[in-house]
């Protein structure tokens, strides 16, 4: 009897070992795949994850609803999206445009902003497209006055060529259109 006993207990240790790895193999994958699930629902596209070794201090804004907008800044018939980014080292906030060639550009986020004198984003309560070829003005006079239709020339009128983004405080004035000009950004003033 000593001698089965001292085959069974070895025997038992080594199922309960390979079964507890197979246990944990499964458990390993299941965690990747939630990530994977996690990442994919996310509003930002996947990282870019060959360097481990830089933190991304760039995240998608949890405060702005909706923080991210789908439409065509360029003009080549593919998607671009605009994000409410937030820069994580000096907690200031900013655009993040991944254009259709997934190209990648910034505005704002500590770095002033198409020369309107802010550099954060914070603010933004309205968040949306402004549709291509709706037409914009700059609606305030050098005075800071809000000037009408009427008041603004014709060749002082913009038609979007394509898309461009409308960013607004909610529930007070100030804001403006980004949109590309001859493939540079560009501010349409909006009170």
């Amino acid at each position: 009897m000593m001698t089965r006993n001292r085959f069974i207990v070895p025997l038992i240790l080594a199922v309960c070992m390979v079964l507890g790895c197979q246990d944990k193999s499964t458990e390993s994958s299941r965690s990747k795949q939630v990530e994977n699930r996690i990442e994919l629902n996310n509003d930002e596209p996947p990282r870019n994850t060959v360097d481990q070794t830089v933190p991304d201090t760039i995240v998608l804004s949890r405060t702005h609803k909706p923080s991210t907008v789908h439409c065509d800044l360029d003009g080549d018939n593919l998607t671009d999206t605009v994000q409410i980014v937030q820069n994580t080292k000096n907690e200031k906030y900013g655009l993040r445009f991944i254009f259709g060639n997934k190209k990648i550009e910034y505005l704002g986020m500590g770095t002033d902003i198409l020369g309107q004198g802010f550099d954060d984003i914070d603010w933004v309560g309205i968040f949306e497209k402004a549709p291509k070829e709706a037409v914009y003005w700059n609606n305030v006079n050098d005075d800071g006055e809000i000037i009408t239709d009427e008041e603004v020339k014709e060749a002082d009128k913009i038609k979007l060529v394509n898309d461009g983004i409308f960013i607004h405080q909610a529930e007070s004035c100030g804001g403006g259109i980004i949109y590309l000009n001859k493939g540079k950004f560009a501010w349409i003033q909006q009170e």
